[in-house]
């Protein structure tokens, strides 16, 4: 998931089940209606069995 400076959720990329290994999504910097997002600061979250992971990044246009 991708969320805003606010904690709003902007976008989700994935979801579902994975096998283990290693994976990529690739944001289009669309929220979830479809619209281009600003320029700004984002936090994305990873979610497994096992622990969360937030970080931050930064989104240029």
């Amino acid at each position: 998931d991708i969320f805003n400076i606010l904690g709003q959720k902007v976008k989700t990329l994935a979801s579902g089940r994975y096998p283990a290994g290693n994976h990529s999504v690739i944001w289009d910097g669309k929220n979830l209606s479809g619209e281009n997002v600003s320029t700004g600061i984002y936090f994305y979250r990873l979610y497994t069995e096992s622990f969360t992971e937030t970080r931050r990044m930064l989104l240029l246009k």
